[in-house]
């Protein structure tokens, strides 16, 4: 019987300790948890374009040739200053200089065949007039005698193109500006038989620059002249330039199914830091709101689970709510409001939304307190991960 008292003892004891340990290890899981919230504020939201380009001058000038020639001179190279009338490169002139001479002495040789047939022409003139010739010696000597004025004309028009081409072995800037590159080299023979050869290319301003970026189609209907542009270059990863959106080119381009819309952007380039051909990574601001009320963009999405009904009485909205807050301008949506246990969906009406923030324009007010994600253990502290550090690693520790 003894024994027996014992043992009963013995697993009362086993029992109670059993259900003190599942007593206290329950109480440690059900610790209260934070309810992360936020309070409507107003601020600065934009909804941006996001696209690549390049960097170009506003506008250059190609200087080419129009004669053939072996290059003698040349007076300007890459980032060189130049201004309008200069004198950039010069051809060899002797083969064109020996065109202009021929023609000279053609034109001379015409001019005094000309005299002579006017004085034959005076003559029979005056023979016909006086019955000693016939008309078909007179209408001869006339005809050599027009003949000659046009040979005059042919040969002064051959001795002006020879002399023009021989002006265009000097070749000068056209435009004040800088040379981007020089596509020849002293001692090189330029040929202009079919198209004109680019011997330099000028850009006139590089104080002003533009940007031609490829705006995707799903994003180009949102994009308008005038938009305020603001974009970064690697070379200066620290600094961002502004521009505006000065044209929309209707024509398309596709490269491997992708359709995009070329888009000029006019950049300001005072200090010259912009050079052509970097690559710019740009965002247009094609809707701006400076002072609007605001919330993150998830708590639009936020939704209570469960765990929530043990700490909170959740109270959603009807599912047709007629109130004024669901009405008006912007997209529909909902957020909860924490109002002591209570949780509350509210009917909002939001406009822009950057992904970060959204822009509420009616139901909301500074004064409420809106829930903004799922609850967050007590033991994971803001700014603290509850995750192991890795290599046990101090996450505490400043670097």
């Amino acid at each position: 019987m003894k024994k027996n008292t014992k043992r009963t003892l013995i697993i009362a004891a086993i029992i109670i300790v059993i259900g003190g340990v599942w007593f206290i290890t329950t109480k440690k899981k059900e610790k209260p948890v934070v309810l992360p919230t936020e309070v409507p504020a107003y601020g600065y939201i934009a909804q941006t374009v996001t696209a690549t380009g390049t960097i170009q001058p506003v506008d250059t000038v190609a200087v080419g040739t129009q004669v053939s020639g072996i290059v003698k001179v040349i007076n300007a190279d890459f980032n060189s200053k130049v201004k309008k009338g200069q004198l950039l490169a010069q051809l060899d002139k002797s083969l064109l200089q020996a065109t202009v001479d021929q023609a000279s002495a053609t034109l001379r040789t015409q001019q005094s065949q000309l005299v002579y047939n006017q004085n034959f022409y005076n003559r029979q003139k005056l023979l016909y007039s006086s019955g000693s010739i016939s008309k078909q010696d007179y209408e001869s000597a006339l005809n050599n005698f027009n003949s000659s004025k046009a040979a005059v004309d042919n040969a002064s028009a051959a001795l002006r193109s020879a002399e023009k081409n021989l002006s265009y072995t000097d070749i000068y800037s056209p435009v004040d500006g800088v040379v981007l590159s020089r596509s020849v080299s002293l001692g090189q023979t330029v040929a202009a038989a079919f198209s004109t050869p680019t011997l330099f290319v000028i850009a006139k301003d590089i104080s002003k620059m533009q940007v031609q970026a490829d705006v995707d189609e799903a994003d180009i209907g949102n994009v308008k002249i005038g938009n305020r542009v603001s974009f970064t270059v690697d070379a200066y990863i620290d600094d961002v330039f502004k521009g505006t959106v000065y044209d929309v080119r209707l024509h398309p381009k596709t490269t491997s199914n992708v359709v995009t819309y070329t888009t000029i952007i006019y950049a300001p380039n005072d200090s010259l830091m912009l050079k052509p051909g970097m690559t710019a990574n740009i965002n247009v601001y094609t809707k701006e709101v400076k002072n609007a009320l605001m919330v993150s963009s998830k708590s639009l999405n936020f939704a209570p689970d469960s765990s929530l009904k043990k700490q909170f009485t959740l109270k959603p909205m009807p599912q047709a709510d007629g109130s004024s807050a669901a009405k008006g301008p912007g997209k529909p949506g909902s957020v909860w409001l924490k109002k002591g246990k209570d949780l509350i969906q509210t009917p909002v009406r939001y406009g822009l939304d950057d992904n970060t923030h959204a822009e509420i324009l009616s139901g909301l007010s500074v004064k409420d307190t809106v829930v903004s994600s799922l609850p967050v253990p007590v033991q994971a502290e803001a700014g603290t991960s509850i995750l192991p550090s890795p290599g046990g690693a101090d996450k505490n520790k400043k670097p």
